[in-house]
């Protein structure tokens, strides 16, 4: 590298291909779908940034980007640290225009962003090139999915780049059986020289060996565990992009015997009774917190909800939870409740829940 001028090296700066891992290129042969499907800090979205670069230099002029919200599209893919804007050489540079959620680039190709919460702003418009960020935390992802291929119609040969951490999805698992995908695997660990040490040793540390740690740092496509009361398909199916209006909204708690980062989590969780008689989880706010922190996240909760009370489970502490949430707020409304049995036990523990869910 000493021998290079500084246009060499200016050039160099910016060659994907000598800086990326294998496992971030796009694989040869004839496809129509890579899917990258890898754990966190894999360097996915470089990955899928890098590649819409390429599309755009070789030729494609009408690329779709779809994210779960047109919050992610515009802050990850377009302006992050690995979006398009930075990862480009200021010669190539696209322009953002926020206003026509679109990008333009100097040779003319054009990026158009999209939310998964918006399906049907994919029915009309064509493309010759996709990426789809975080398939697997679009809201409509088979209603998404669906338009999208409608409209990759442009030019001889369409591609779509997928960039994902798994989840049990149906569109997941097809995608994966598709002969027309061919499938990029890979871990938070194979780019743990490139991470802040702290990040990869607290992740590590709280998530190796877990379940979720299985999910999003190996990345495997988990099944529901055994003896799951509500598969992960079912939960699904009772989605509702929102909630109708309510006749009451509670702060349910349920406390554990241990704080802090390696104590069992404190259940927190915001659900209400519908005028329709339905009942809907509004937002899930569990964590593993001090008493202090904990009382806090369920104050915090009632209020942002219009909740008329917190409901607290009394097992562990008995009065010792009313008085860790009246800390926070005095006046706060606490009714304790205690655990049965049968709360404990197979499919009764699930009857008061099984309702229509919003989050």
């Amino acid at each position: 590298m000493e021998t290079l001028d500084d246009h060499e090296a200016r050039l160099l700066e910016y060659d994907w291909r000598f800086w990326a891992r294998e496992a971030q290129l796009p694989p040869a042969g004839d496809w129509r779908y890579w899917l990258i499907l890898a754990g966190r800090g894999f360097g996915k979205t470089r990955s899928g940034a890098e590649w819409v670069r390429a599309q755009v230099a070789a030729g494609r002029r009408r690329i779709a980007l779809v994210a779960p919200t047109m919050a992610d599209a515009r802050d990850v893919m377009v302006e992050g640290e690995s979006g398009l804007i930075a990862i480009a050489p200021p010669w190539e540079r696209p322009s953002y225009q926020p206003s026509r959620r679109r990008l333009v680039w100097p040779n003319g190709a054009v990026a158009f962003l999209y939310s998964a919460e918006e399906p049907e702003r994919l029915r009309g418009p064509q493309h010759d090139a996709t990426w789809a960020d975080e398939l697997a935390a679009w809201a409509y992802a088979q209603g998404t999915w669906d338009q999208l291929q409608f409209g990759l119609r442009l030019g001889a040969d369409p591609r779509v780049a997928v960039t994902t951490t798994p989840k049990p999805l149906p569109l997941l698992r097809a995608l994966l059986a598709d002969p027309d995908c061919v499938v990029t695997r890979g871990s938070t660990y194979d780019n743990r020289l490139n991470a802040p040490k702290a990040f990869i040793d607290r992740i590590i540390q709280r998530f190796e060996g877990t379940r979720l740690g299985r999910q999003e740092l190996h990345a495997e496509l988990l099944d529901d565990a055994p003896g799951a009361l509500w598969p992960y398909e079912t939960l699904l199916g009772c989605r509702v992009a929102a909630a109708p209006d309510l006749r009451r909204v509670v702060v349910a708690v349920d406390p554990s015997g241990s704080s802090g980062d390696e104590g069992d989590a404190q259940g927190i969780v915001v659900a209400g009774i519908g005028v329709d008689g339905l009942g809907y989880v509004l937002a899930d706010r569990t964590c593993r917190l001090s008493p202090e922190g904990w009382g806090r996240q369920a104050v915090e909760a009632m209020d942002a909800f219009g909740a008329d009370r917190i409901v607290a489970e009394k097992n562990f502490g008995g009065d010792m939870v009313r008085f860790t949430i009246q800390a926070v707020r005095q006046t706060a409304p606490v009714a304790l409740v205690s655990a049965t049995a049968a709360n404990w036990c197979g499919p009764s523990r699930s009857r008061p829940s099984m309702n229509k869910g919003a989050s």
